[in-house]
């Protein structure tokens, strides 16, 4: 496999920590046949790629082998984000569904152990059409195998349809709300769409939140945070 290093990982802070381990045992608690899980979002910039990260090494410092599949090739913000690098131009899941590429191709390790990941690649015009391919489904068949979790990075539900293309191979689905983002009309229209796909919504993720700076909203936004939610618990960066 190709190789790639994040080179702006940032160390997990023992709140996030904490927040981390709630998420990973509420998904492990909805059963064994858990593995290949979505995570989507009503709109951009709810932070769903940042908690699929996080999340990935969390599992990965617990000795998990995860897979990250990222599947938004229309405006992916992977390499961007943790400033991936590789010796080779990166390619990724559109050169593996346009049969440019063969499937171990696109799978890289990482410098993180136990987390390998597959870019979206190269931004095509004819997302959808790509997963509905006989090769999406084949990559997912085969990395079953090899890993313990598979955290499927995909597109705001707003944004395309392809959440509910992908949903219909996954055990589950987690759904990120960043605070203050996205209003609850959408949100609810945005889950019912996702559940008529079939797929199992395991729960969702309360992202960004903003914490009171009185006492008592100090200490029950912080417990909030760390319980039921994720990020930016203690300002809105």
């Amino acid at each position: 496999m190709r190789e790639v290093m994040f080179k702006d990982l940032v160390d997990i802070s023992s709140q996030m920590r904490e927040s981390l381990r709630a998420l990973r045992t509420n998904i492990q608690f909805c059963g064994d046949d858990i593995k290949v899980i979505l995570f989507t979002s009503t709109v951009p910039n709810e932070g769903k790629s940042s908690v699929v990260m996080s999340l990935a090494r969390s599992w990965a410092m617990a000795e998990k082998k995860v897979l990250i599949i990222d599947t938004d090739m229309r405006n992916s913000v992977t390499v961007k984000e943790n400033k991936a690098v590789s010796d080779e131009a990166i390619i990724g899941l559109s050169h593996y569904l346009s049969g440019q590429n063969k499937m171990d191709d696109i799978i890289y390790t990482s410098n993180v152990e136990n987390l390998d990941i597959v870019f979206a690649g190269r931004s095509v015009p004819n997302p959808t059409e790509l997963l509905e391919n006989k090769y999406f489904e084949r990559l997912l068949n085969e990395v079953r195998n090899r890993y313990d979790y598979i955290l499927i990075d995909c597109a705001p539900v707003t944004a395309a349809i392809d959440s509910t293309l992908i949903a219909q191979h996954c055990d589950g689905a987690v759904y990120v709300i960043a605070q203050d983002e996205a209003s609850s009309r959408g949100i609810i229209r945005s889950k019912q769409q996702l559940e008529a796909s079939g797929v199992r919504i395991l729960g969702a993720v309360l992202n960004k939140v903003r914490i009171d700076r009185t006492l008592y909203g100090n200490y029950y936004g912080n417990y909030y945070g760390r319980y039921y939610g994720y990020g930016q618990d203690q300002k809105d960066k």
